[in-house]
């Protein structure tokens, strides 16, 4: 049977899924063709056809043979009743939805729906994301972090290890290559727009058993917005009072725009 798990997340049944598939794979056809091609029984497939033909998604072209609607009728569709279904439910929750000031910290674990939040965070800021990252999950995120600078998101970068020095505000935390051992595991802060906040680490080890903290609350964003904004300051004092190093024309500039940036 021909199948196609997105088409069922559009609401058809398995049945007009395949018999869709295969009207596509090959029209025009009859039903004993659609029932070979498509593995719905010959007893079924002329009420899959009728129910399909009702959605306009088929066309008897001639007594017994069918074409499918064109994909790309279907996708414009599909895409326009997406639309207007997500109006529809916007609507409704705009009209039951009760305003509070209280934001949750809610909880994310395993490596996967961390990035993939990481990755929407990143591609929702406007106007400036503090970002700190070692290197594997910055490499994974440098396309949703590139997209943000050229939309004209501000980055704000702390380099958990050796990385693409991309951005102008941006620096490596000293003895990076020191703390995955010392705390235990990779962390991950993402902090967009002085509004959402996601933050934690990937304990070494148990990666997918993680928890990571989601919000919006107003106080967990500003504090953990400060504490990477600090790391700058630690990279400064560590240059000029450990390596007894002056700082350059640039981190002089990073500097004093970090100092600004409240």
């Amino acid at each position: 049977m021909l199948e196609s798990y997105k088409m069922t997340e559009f609401g058809f049944s398995q049945y007009e899924t395949s018999c869709y598939m295969a009207l596509v794979t090959h029209h025009p056809s009859n039903g004993s063709q659609l029932s070979k091609l498509s593995g719905i029984a010959r007893s079924r497939i002329y009420d899959v056809l009728n129910t399909l033909s009702r959605k306009g998604m088929v066309f008897e072209i001639e007594q017994g043979q069918y074409v499918p609607l064109p994909p790309e009728e279907l996708k414009k569709r599909l895409k326009s009743q997406f639309e207007s279904n997500l109006h529809s439910f916007e609507e409704e929750l705009e009209a039951v939805t009760t305003v509070t000031e209280y934001e949750y910290i809610l909880t994310l674990r395993g490596h996967n729906e961390v990035m993939q939040k990481a990755v929407e965070i990143i591609g929702h800021a406007e106007q400036e994301l503090y970002i700190r990252l070692f290197p594997p999950c910055g490499k994974i995120l440098a396309p949703s972090i590139n997209k943000a600078a050229a939309r004209g998101v501000g980055i704000r970068y702390v380099c958990m290890g050796a990385m693409p020095h991309n951005f102008d505000i941006q620096i490596e935390h000293p003895e990076s290559q020191k703390l995955i051992q010392k705390i235990g595991g990779e962390s991950v802060d993402i902090i967009a727009d002085k509004t959402e906040a996601l933050v934690g680490m990937f304990e070494l080890g148990k990666e997918d058993l993680s928890p990571f903290i989601w919000t919006r609350n107003k106080w967990f964003v500003i504090g953990n917005r400060d504490s990477l904004r600090h790391d700058f300051y630690h990279y400064f004092l560590h240059k000029i009072y450990d390596c007894n190093e002056n700082l350059s024309i640039d981190e002089k500039n990073i500097y004093e725009f970090i100092k600004a940036d409240e």
